[in-house]
């Protein structure tokens, strides 16, 4: 029996309009969430990946109400999300929480580090002063920070310091549930392994949910439970982060885990490097989304959206997945079967200039 899901998303859409003209008409509409769900069970996290422009920060955003959704159903803790406002609503926002990506742009240069904590406490109306002071120590040095930074500006601190309190910045409020949007992308190599690990402190130590946004699988991989794929606006597959990083299963999958830098000969996959570019999420193709860059797309691919075919821990939206899962054998079989037609396939396509 599954775990009863913290945050249950269900269908979400977020569509921005396109407008012309001089009186400002609607001509259209940019698809950058189109149709995603997924759960997280409470202690848990999600790992959403995938390149730059596929939605997921859009979803993050949507989930919290931050960009209002289009359609769809949000539930955190049994409750409508969407059908919040008001009260209830701001009573909420305290038990989510986000992390944005860049820690030089999301802490205000004129206010000191005490003024960035304790607006949230303020706002919220918790406690009193000393109340305050009490909870923003206990989160910078849960980060680990000393007290003595209250009292200073976010230009006086490194990169990984001011993620580090921007990280505080949502603890203080004692949230439930965190949207990790990139956290660790713009800050060097060896103080990301810092905070990754700092992240996973806390959620052991808090009991903390998470959402960690990343286009970085090596990343992903030490903090997710599980890992959803997002190619276009939608999932393209969910799995185990277990079964995903062992058994990759959907072409785009594939190619994103062939770009991955291996030091051990032993384990390094040959790359497979998508030709053209990423579709325009206001002209989505029809179909399956990937099917202009995908080696393997077939006619099917080009005019039928794939339904979703569930199997040992993945849930993936392929025609040509699903037929090779159809042939029988173990996912793993499967898996070896697409990665090495998609091999052969991108070198085709490299080689004749072809598309699919």
């Amino acid at each position: 029996m599954s775990p009863t899901p913290l945050l249950d998303v269900a269908g979400l859409e977020t569509h921005f309009p396109v407008r012309k003209g001089l009186l400002r008409r609607q001509v259209g509409s940019v698809r950058a969430v189109d149709g995603v769900s997924f759960s997280i069970a409470k202690g848990r996290t999600l790992g959403l990946v995938g390149e730059s422009g596929c939605g997921k920060t859009t979803v993050g955003r949507s989930v919290l109400r931050l960009v209002e959704p289009t359609a769809g159903a949000v539930r955190f803790a049994g409750a409508d999300v969407r059908a919040m406002h008001g009260a209830a609503l701001a009573a909420l926002r305290r038990r989510m929480q986000i992390v944005f990506q860049d820690p030089y742009g999301s802490l205000n240069p004129r206010m000191t580090i005490r003024a960035i904590l304790e607006e949230g406490l303020v706002i919220h109306r918790l406690g009193a002063a000393d109340e305050r002071l009490a909870r923003m120590r206990s989160a910078l040095e849960r980060t680990g920070l000393a007290a003595s930074a209250l009292e200073r500006y976010p230009h006086e601190f490194s990169g990984g310091q001011r993620q580090r309190i921007a990280i505080a910045r949502a603890l203080v409020l004692e949230p439930e549930f965190l949207v990790l949007d990139e956290p660790v992308s713009a800050l060097d190599v060896s103080i990301q392994a810092q905070v990754v690990n700092l992240l996973v402190d806390l959620r052991e130590q808090l009991g903390l949910t998470y959402l960690f946004i990343s286009h970085d699988l090596s990343v992903v991989e030490h903090v997710a439970d599980e890992v959803a794929v997002m190619y276009l606006g939608r999932i393209v597959e969910h799995a185990t982060a277990d079964a995903l990083y062992r058994v990759p299963l959907h072409p785009y999958t594939l190619a994103l885990f062939s770009a991955v830098p291996r030091i051990d000969p032993a384990h390094r996959r040959r790359r497979i490097v998508l030709t053209g570019d990423v579709p325009s999420p206001a002209r989505p193709p029809a179909g399956c989304r990937f099917h202009p860059r995908c080696p393997l797309a077939e006619s099917v691919c080009r005019s039928v959206d794939p339904p979703a075919t569930v199997v040992e821990g993945h849930r993936v939206h392929c025609h040509v997945a699903a037929r090779e899962l159809d042939r029988g054998g173990t996912a793993a079989a499967a898996a070896r079967r697409i990665a090495e037609m998609m091999t052969a396939g991108a070198a085709d396509k490299i080689v004749t200039g072809g598309g699919a």
